[in-house]
């Protein structure tokens, strides 16, 4: 299958050499080729160019005509809860009555609240459900997802989302990579026996999600008043033993040392980071791990925002991400993430993509296939409606400018 895809306004986001994350000044550049075309050969890009460059004579399968539209790659969401059974609506009506996210949890709410709901239902019925906010999530233009356990917190029920991440993944064709997240909250059987769970993780879940090899990545939610840092690094190094690498959620509340326990053991992305200090800043700097932002958590239970400008000014690299979930994120919407991070964290428009493609596979492992615009890599591709410019993206936040969305070579 040969697609052409002529008269592109803006091509965003070429890379004729392999980057494989952005950091400091560099976030600012948003290479793009203007009167365009791309060519796609089965699942990968092919060639790009300036359409006076075009070889007429070639042959395709599909002509696809762009003028006035913006092309662009696929977001690439980082950190997602999408399996999950039910909703928290009622939650959401208790913050707008003045409960915090701590008092709602403390009174058998939250992350609790969805493992029951979640232990409650069948596999069957917990896919169904999944499915429907994956293929949301495939229309509003992302191409590569993360997906946490989390709302299980016992052995069957961990497995069973895993088995569910499984089979999206074998029945959809953007890229899902799985992360176990046994270390969500702790059980109320176990509130006062932190290493009876502990235990449990290292010893019969992991062992068991290793065996059916349900998972890329491990996670745990290092906080006050769930993991703390000696209780975090157990988890991550057992699961490194079976070959999971760490991507971990991280000062969402409070700063605790927790970004050196989670460079200290080879994290991949430290997620959240709403509270952020100079020791955290420096600790970063010296690492590969890549600093996640989760701006529209903020936005729904009115938390402060990630610090993007002192991140990036610092010399770092950004990735941002959905977080989607029940409980304080029920939206799956990137084009929304990338908005919020320009109106709320004065990130600019091109340092919010950079942040929401390249910078985002880098968090998910990814950066060779997927990004950019760069001859090898998938085809992942989001074709907008006609736009003034790319700034239209963020700048028209509640406006779905998304006219196709292109992944591994073929229109969904």
């Amino acid at each position: 299958m040969k697609v052409l895809i002529k008269n592109i306004k803006e091509l965003l986001q070429i890379r004729t050499e392999q980057v494989d994350k952005l950091a400091g000044a560099d976030m600012k550049t948003l290479p793009q080729l203007d009167n365009a075309y791309l060519i796609l050969e089965g699942e990968h890009i092919a060639s790009f160019g300036k359409m006076e460059n075009l070889d007429t004579s070639e042959d395709f399968d599909t002509i696809i005509d762009a003028t006035g539209q913006t092309v662009l790659p696929t977001w690439i969401d980082s950190h997602t809860h999408l399996v999950y059974a039910g909703n928290r609506e009622l939650e959401f009506v208790d913050r707008i009555n003045g409960l915090s996210y701590e008092e709602i949890f403390n009174r058998g709410g939250g992350i609790l609240n969805s493992a029951k709901k979640l232990q409650e239902t069948t596999e069957d019925e917990l896919y169904n459900q999944s499915k429907k906010r994956l293929e949301e999530v495939i229309s509003l233009g992302t191409g590569a997802v993360e997906i946490k356990s989390g709302y299980g917190l016992t052995v069957e029920s961990e497995l069973k989302m895993l088995r569910v991440i499984k089979r999206l993944k074998e029945n959809y064709p953007i890229e899902i990579k799985a992360t176990f997240l046994g270390a969500h909250a702790f059980p109320s059987e176990f509130k006062d026996n932190h290493q009876g769970y502990i235990d449990q993780i290292i010893n019969e879940m992991i062992p068991a999600i290793a065996k059916e090899k349900l998972a890329d990545f491990i996670d745990a939610f290092l906080e006050t008043g769930y993991f703390s840092n000696e209780e975090t690094a157990q988890i991550l190094q057992a699961g490194q033993k079976h070959g999971m690498i760490a991507k971990v959620h991280v000062n969402q509340f409070t700063t605790i040392g927790g970004i050196k326990t989670c460079v200290d053991n080879g994290a991949l992305s430290v997620d959240h980071l709403e509270i952020v200090n100079d020791e955290d800043i420096a600790i970063l700097k010296d690492s590969k791990t890549m600093p996640v932002a989760l701006p529209t958590c903020s936005f729904f239970i009115s938390i402060p925002y990630t610090p993007a400008r002192k991140i990036i000014d610092a010399g770092l690299p950004l990735a941002l991400a959905s977080d989607s979930n029940p409980g304080t994120t029920p939206s799956h919407n990137m084009n929304f993430v990338v908005s919020t991070a320009c109106i709320k964290m004065k990130m600019t428009p091109e340092e919010a993509i950079n942040a929401a493609t390249i910078n985002a596979a880098y968090a998910m492992g990814i950066e060779k296939e997927y990004g950019s615009i760069t001859v090898g890599k998938k085809a992942n591709l989001i074709i907008t409606k006609p736009l003034h410019s790319f700034y239209e993206l963020p700048y028209a936040f509640g406006t779905n400018n998304i006219d196709k969305v292109i992944l591994k070579g073929k229109i969904q």
